[in-house]
């Protein structure tokens, strides 16, 4: 759903660095997978169709931070 995000820490040698993939528009989602030794987090649609995908070694990777928007109970 918009507003959902994952932030991804990543290994760069002597420093870390942290990116971020957002769920930028509605009925928009944030998907994670481990395969083969890479992370793979990708935004996609509705239908299924991917966006945006960001890839990264997993032994690289520190930490994979979920977090969703609160959800609304109705």
């Amino acid at each position: 759903m918009k507003g959902d995000r994952v932030e991804i820490v990543v290994d760069a040698g002597d420093t870390t660095r942290t990116y971020e993939v957002v769920a930028s528009r509605a009925g928009r989602r944030v998907e994670t997978a481990v395969r083969r030794g890479v992370v793979e987090v990708s935004e996609v649609t509705r239908s299924g169709t991917v966006v945006r995908t960001a890839r990264f070694m997993a032994n690289r990777v520190l930490a994979l931070v979920e977090q969703p928007i609160p959800r609304e109970e109705s």
